[in-house]
């Protein structure tokens, strides 16, 4: 694992508890889970269905996905993001697995899964054009790739991680969610599809979007892996 994926994990792992807290805020709650499960039950097959959530950091949209009927696998390569999941997972009666596992690269057999999802996770991949590939490997002909994500350092992502290597987070800079559709096209994926997220930016112009952050549009892109 490359140096750049090292500080990736400790970051994510000193914000875990309070990234998770903000995720867990009672006041949009039950808001929350109901606008993510229509847009997941929109984008994805029938449950139930095989579905991995690649960093899945905390949980959120493998409890989701799960209360959806879905048999969900959650990886992350956090520590503190795992053991976050792992906590809330307990309390379930039929909880995702949830397990440290590389979202650039998944350790599974191929045509394990009917769909891989993420949300956030394609800005803060190291090498999202070799991930997108792997992906479809694991997913049965038809199967789909679903990703949430924005624009959200257009202005330039700084030094979030330390030293970012040449060619590396290359969506981080993203100005555009079409270059993040070029990357599910360019690895392998058919239909690609960019949804605006409305739903999404109403409930945060109505409670607020954590510190540090701004309001702004949140997108799916979808990908089917091809029929063969």
């Amino acid at each position: 694992m490359s140096h750049l994926q090292d500080s990736i994990n400790e970051y994510w792992t000193d914000r875990a508890p309070a990234y998770d807290d903000y995720q867990q805020r009672p006041e949009r709650r039950a808001d929350d889970i109901g606008a993510w499960a229509r847009i997941w039950a929109a984008a994805l097959p029938s449950a139930p269905a095989d579905v991995l959530d690649v960093g899945t950091g905390s949980g959120h949209v493998a409890f989701v996905l799960a209360g959806l009927g879905h048999r969900v696998t959650g990886i992350d390569l956090s520590e503190g993001m795992i053991a976050r999941a792992r906590e809330h997972a307990v309390l379930l009666a039929e909880p995702p697995a949830i397990r440290v596992g590389d979202a650039v690269a998944p350790d599974f057999a191929d045509r394990s899964f009917d769909a891989v999802v993420g949300r956030y996770v394609m800005w803060t991949l190291r090498d999202p054009a070799a991930a997108v590939p792997n992906w479809v490997r694991l997913l049965r002909p038809g199967g789909v790739v679903a990703m949430v994500d924005s624009t959200w350092f257009a202005d330039g992502l700084g030094n979030l991680y330390g030293d970012r290597p040449d060619a590396t987070l290359p969506l981080a800079d993203a100005r555009s969610i079409d270059e993040t559709a070029s990357v599910l096209e360019q690895g392998g994926l058919v239909d690609v599809r960019v949804t605006p997220l409305e739903s999404i930016l109403e409930l945060d112009r109505q409670h607020g979007v954590a510190p540090g952050h701004d309001v702004q549009l949140q997108y799916l892109v979808t990908g089917r892996a091809p029929q063969v």
